[in-house]
């Protein structure tokens, strides 16, 4: 990556906008998404900003600009639409140890805009680092298709019960909990307007020390394929996603390894030929040992999945077998994609 994703904290903090035209008022528009304070900086304000500051939405900064301007705000939008003007701005907000934007001046820009959804506190952006704006719009238009436009009402519900969860529930049902509000009952009852029901399914679960379709420890055995991260299926995704904990051997390309929650722990067993590998009746044990503590668990070998599970019957595990793609079509799919 060039350029490093990150959401910027407004609250208590200002952004600044210099310009007073039409890519003024578009920065200003997006910039009154956030809760911070908005200045623009500008002679004259076309009619959408005039109302927008006659409205107390900006604050309107008339006269000459200097480096104090810029200082200690979160963000700078330099947007005068002369590009002379833009780069002697650029140089006072840079001066002043600002973060700044200037449009369609991708080289003075230590941030760059993205496409976003907003289902605030839900916001997704997407970038392309310039490359492809109009893919970035594509996908925004699937996700806005994808994502029903009240999602952002259960997702501030949970984090009102953020609390109420973290000390009732342990870590593992915490996460249960919200993988059923926003897969099962809860989403499908609030996406059909019913709010109420959705909020009350949540509090119950939550009283009742999780959801109703709980599941204790659970053993994914996860084939990744023939190599390649675009070659894991989907349900593999989704159950590395949910794991506790990973284990893994070097058969397992590391690519497939970044599909997996960031913050899960990574058990790596070994070269599969070398002399420290880890023997099965090991990775089983500990394999055991994690999904009686109630944790989800994820064994990722190369190719399909292959493993003894008599051991995790016998202790009255879980589990299931989530095939890879197979190695030959996989391969065949890489040299057509090369061909």
């Amino acid at each position: 990556m060039k350029t490093f994703p990150m959401f910027l904290t407004t609250t208590g903090r200002r952004i600044v906008i210099c310009g007073g035209g039409e890519q003024a008022a578009q920065k200003s528009r997006l910039a009154l998404k956030t809760d911070a304070r908005i200045e623009v900086a500008a002679l004259e304000l076309d009619p959408e900003l005039a109302g927008l500051e006659a409205e107390g939405r900006i604050v309107w900064r008339k006269g000459p600009i200097t480096p104090d301007l810029f200082r200690d705000s979160v963000l700078v939008f330099i947007a005068t639409g002369c590009p002379g003007t833009d780069a002697a701005l650029h140089a006072l907000a840079k001066q002043a140890g600002a973060l700044v934007n200037v449009v369609d001046q991708p080289d003075l820009c230590d941030a760059i805009t993205p496409s976003i959804v907003d289902r605030d506190p839900l916001v997704i952006a997407i970038g392309t680092e310039g490359a492809a704006p109009v893919l970035a719009r594509q996908i925004k238009t699937r996700l806005e298709e994808m994502l029903e436009p009240r999602l952002g009402e259960l997702v501030a519900l949970a984090a009102h019960l953020r609390d109420a969860v973290a000390h009732r529930l342990t870590p593992q049902l915490r996460r249960a909990l919200w993988r059923w509000a926003f897969d099962g009952a809860p989403r499908r009852a609030h996406a059909a307007g019913r709010e109420r029901e959705a909020a009350k399914l949540i509090k119950d679960a939550i009283e009742a020390g999780g959801p109703p379709d709980k599941r204790e420890g659970f053993v994914s055995l996860i084939g990744a394929g023939p190599g390649p991260r675009d070659l894991v299926t989907l349900r593999a995704v989704q159950r590395l996603q949910e794991a506790d904990v990973i284990y893994y051997d070097d058969t397992v390309d590391a690519e497939v390894l970044e599909l997996a929650r960031r913050d899960a722990e990574r058990v790596f067993t070994g070269e599969t030929k070398g002399a420290a590998a880890w023997p099965a009746e090991r990775i089983t044990a500990r394999i055991i040992s994690a999904a009686k503590r109630g944790e989800q668990v994820a064994l990722l070998m190369g190719g399909d999945p292959a493993w003894d599970t008599a051991a995790l019957d016998a202790a009255g595990i879980d589990c299931e077998m989530v095939p890879g793609v197979a190695t030959a079509r996989g391969a065949r799919l890489s040299q057509d994609e090369a061909i």
